[in-house]
């Protein structure tokens, strides 16, 4: 019996990792609105009453995907190539990397946890610390990856407006293909935050 404690624990990780996954998945193409409880289940492949066993309330699942999104995000980022380039071509490097990581499905799925939590109170305090801790991480791995002086002020705006640009491309980029424009912006700032930095 004791063998097969493991593998039920290997099993429930799996289907709440699977739960998880679906969840972002919906909200990022199907939207808030469909993303009910029955809908993931059915999309997962899971029962409700399992989904009920990892998560007692609609609103406990869509937290713990928005966390798992946060995870899977700050993962990304940290997957991120040590850039090989010097000066002007490591900054735009990062940028460009932190622009495509920063977008996408966990982007389109938080957006919609975001719009609904701006309306309501509860959820909003639930999700204000997660979305705070996530944007603490992100700007430290942004400033190790310029291989930047967060101590000082200036650098740490930059820093600040590079990540608040990175997520307006990504906001830019959710009703149509927005590619070759970000590519054009993202490499307009990088000339401009390399000068910025290298004076600084």
């Amino acid at each position: 019996m004791a063998d097969l404690a493991p593998a039920k624990q290997d099993r429930s990780r799996a289907t709440r990792q699977r739960l998880l996954e679906t969840t972002i998945r919906c909200l990022a193409q199907y939207g808030w609105e469909a993303s009910t409880v029955g809908f993931i289940a059915a999309e997962a492949g899971i029962s409700r009453g399992a989904i009920q066993h990892h998560f007692r309330t609609r609103e406990a699942l869509i937290l713990g995907a928005l966390e798992h999104m946060f995870e899977e995000r700050a993962a990304l980022l940290d997957a991120l190539p040590e850039p090989s380039e010097t000066g002007a071509a490591r900054v735009h490097a990062v940028v460009a990397g932190l622009v495509e990581t920063i977008g996408g499905e966990l982007f389109r799925a938080a957006l919609q946890v975001w719009t609904v939590a701006a309306a309501d109170p509860a959820l909003r305090v639930a999700v204000v610390p997660l979305e705070k801790r996530f944007a603490r991480g992100v700007h430290r791995r942004a400033v190790r990856l310029l291989g930047a002086d967060d101590a000082d002020p200036e650098v740490r705006a930059l820093i600040q407006a590079t990540l608040d640009m990175a997520r307006g491309l990504a906001l830019a980029g959710v009703l149509t293909d927005d590619s070759r424009r970000r590519s054009r912006v993202v490499r307009a700032w990088s000339a401009q935050l390399a000068a910025a930095l290298s004076a600084a």
